[in-house]
């Protein structure tokens, strides 16, 4: 049982590890609180995403779908072994799974057999989505497995755990598959060897991009709340812009979508190309600090 790592406390862990950490977009305030609690956390959950491509699988964690909203994780750990992380809170991975698996985790035992979804998981665990596409033909390659080693290890480390508290989604929820193409009990071999020395990091933490990359024109819908948002108002305003009573705010709202169409107007864009909806070319000319 522990108190949930903040945002610098999950990254200086993992970082620590000998890891590889992308902080992408607004993971630190990424998250399904809303929805249900956050802690008190009892493990960390492997996963693997059936998808492939670093770029989409990131965004897709990050944002999740129409029927399973994101976060769909805490991290992505790619092919190449970089951890990309996209959620600071509740996220979409464990859903429910069965309460004596938990009992076993907290209590950091031998697990016995999921045949029950009566707990609600998203509460409980750390998750870490690995892009496969768990058709038991992806191959694994030494990186990620590391990196799934090291941000394993990097967590139970920061909350003194063992390997014990350490699961995969198919040991939790009944009918699950994932990871496939590694046994957890070799994964758990590997973390345990990991935590009986010292940790190999830091590695150098890459340099943040000084704007904000752009999100996707399907990133600015009603009802996204977002400090990308504030910022870019922020910009609009100081470009003489803005078209705010009240605001720049976190919410994307009419204000915004006006205020981004008069930028569009003063970069010469007419018409629909001046709709108030961003886009890769004149996103990138409003140069918006990175959040």
């Amino acid at each position: 049982m522990a108190t949930p790592l903040s945002a610098d406390k999950l990254l200086k862990a993992l970082r620590d590890e000998g890891l590889h950490v992308v902080e992408h977009r607004s993971w630190r305030t990424n998250n399904r609180n809303h929805k249900g609690p956050w802690g008190p956390t009892h493990g960390v959950m492997i996963h693997h995403t059936v998808s492939s491509g670093t770029a989409s699988s990131v965004e897709l964690c990050y944002n999740g779908h129409s029927a399973l909203p994101g976060p769909l994780c805490h991290g992505v750990i790619a092919k190449d072994g970089t951890v990309h992380l996209v959620g600071n809170g509740r996220a979409n991975h464990a859903g429910l799974g069965d309460d004596d698996v938990l009992r076993a985790v907290v209590a950091e035992k031998a697990l016995p057999p999921d045949n029950e979804a009566n707990t609600d998981g998203n509460r409980h665990f750390y998750g870490f989505e690995c892009i496969n596409l768990g058709d038991g033909k992806d191959p694994w390659p030494a990186a990620q497995l590391l990196a799934i080693e090291r941000a394993a290890a990097a967590v139970c480390r920061a909350h003194g755990w063992s390997e014990r508290s350490v699961i995969g989604h198919l040991e939790w929820q009944p009918g699950k598959v994932d990871p496939r193409g590694f046994t957890m009990n070799a994964m758990r071999s590997r973390v345990a060897k990991r935590l009986g020395g010292a940790p190999d990091g830091p590695a150098d933490p890459p340099p943040r991009p000084k704007c904000e990359p752009f999100p996707g024109s399907a990133f600015f819908a009603v009802g996204r709340r977002s400090a990308i948002v504030t910022a870019m108002g922020k910009r609009l305003v100081a470009e003489g812009c803005g078209r705010y009573t009240v605001g720049p705010g976190p919410a994307w709202s009419e204000a915004d979508r006006k205020s981004y169409a008069a930028w569009q107007r003063k970069l010469g864009y007419t018409g629909g190309d001046a709709d108030g909806i961003p886009g890769k070319s004149s996103w990138d000319r409003l140069k918006v600090p990175n959040v």
